[in-house]
């Protein structure tokens, strides 16, 4: 093993997960009551790498791979089990305020707790050889599995969120929680690599180390600018005041709820900035349960994506008709709260930005009134 690599490789993934740890603990947050929930997640978040930092000093002050390799593997597997716990923890507490419970806490700490003796057991109790081996691979094993199963589960979490998300708003708050989703499946990637490459020779050892540092970078990154939009997202998970009553009635043939959306969608209700599903069920005397169901069936989308795709297509008539427009002035006219938004529900609908649309369709228009001339 050339120690000094190994060692330098440690000092700075160390000095970089201090830095985090501080930031996550000790960094600002507005000073309002809808922060709580993000600095408990953040917190949560920086107990996670605390627990991996600690681990990386236990290598770096005690050279614990050099005098017994396995030792290093078992303790690094166990710490990976309970920072698995805590960053899952951090992240579902960021979609689901309540997850967090008694008993969440107590069976990922028995489960860690058994997971340590059976690691040490078979550390301490079996001869080194084949056995050993095996036993520390249904360890490494036990591991991969057990962060898949975390990982499920917070993906069901975060699909049920942006489904609400859709079905419940107008404006594409979607989009700022989807971060949580390439971090669970980074996380996923990372959490399984860690536990293979920590079975790396000696002399490569260092990669094990490297590999982690792109990971804490783009996690610390998305928290950094998950604050900027954790207040818009929490407000309208704030205002959601929560499930109708059950509807009993069939939706499939309701002509006059048909004919009451049709006469709102030709009034144009659908150009309100921030509307919300019950915004509307409250204009047409309906609860925002049936309403949905109403959408969902009758149109095949969500409530978001019906909307949105209305506004769009109000925006494609005012590009053409007033090609003088900016896209920003279009963009609000046409009821999205921002431009950025507008970009890029409308490249994932007409698969171009709305200029290069407006190019394109007042090229075509040109050359067809060139030919009827």
């Amino acid at each position: 093993m050339n120690i000094d690599l190994y060692r330098y490789s440690l000092c700075i993934a160390l000095t970089l997960m201090a830095f985090f740890v501080f930031r996550f603990f000790f960094g600002k947050v507005p000073d309002k009551r809808l922060f709580a929930n993000y600095l408990r997640s953040r917190n949560l978040m920086g107990a996670a790498l605390l627990v991996l930092a600690a681990n990386y000093a236990v290598h770096l002050c005690f050279d614990i791979r050099q005098v017994n390799v396995n030792a290093a593997i078992v303790m690094n597997l166990s710490t990976y089990f309970f920072g698995y716990g805590l960053f899952v923890a951090a992240l579902h507490t960021l979609l689901n305020r309540s997850y967090i419970t008694r008993k969440i806490i107590v069976r990922h700490c028995l489960s860690w707790l058994l997971y340590v003796i059976l690691s040490v057991s078979a550390l301490l109790f079996t001869e080194d050889g084949t056995l050993k081996a095996g036993l520390i691979y249904s360890l490494a094993l036990m591991l991969a599995l057990y962060g898949f199963s975390l990982a499920s589960h917070l993906l069901k979490a975060y699909h049920r969120a942006v489904k609400k998300m859709d079905d419940t708003y107008s404006d594409h708050i979607a989009t700022y929680v989807r971060w949580m989703s390439v971090l669970t499946y980074w996380m996923l990637i990372f959490g399984i690599g860690c536990s293979v490459l920590t079975f790396l020779p000696d002399n490569l050892v260092f990669v094990w180390v490297l590999s982690s540092v792109p990971f804490y970078i783009y996690l610390y990154v998305s928290y950094q600018n998950y604050m900027l939009f954790y207040e818009t997202v929490e407000r309208a998970i704030e205002s959601d005041p929560g499930p109708d009553l059950p509807v009993t009635e069939t939706f499939s043939c309701n002509p006059e709820m048909q004919r009451l959306v049709q006469e709102w969608v030709e009034a144009e209700g659908y150009l309100k900035p921030g509307l919300t599903i019950a915004d509307l069920s409250k204009t047409l005397y309906t609860n925002r349960t049936y309403l949905s169901a109403f959408i969902n069936q009758t149109y095949k989308v969500t409530f978001r994506e019906w909307i949105c795709g209305m506004r769009i297509d109000y925006a494609k008539r005012a590009l053409l008709e007033s090609p003088d427009r900016s896209i920003a002035e279009i963009a609000e006219k046409s009821g999205f709260l921002s431009v950025s938004n507008f970009n890029a529900s409308f490249k994932e609908r007409e698969g171009m930005t709305p200029t290069k649309w407006r190019i394109s369709n007042l090229s075509v228009r040109q050359k067809n009134a060139d030919l009827t001339k």
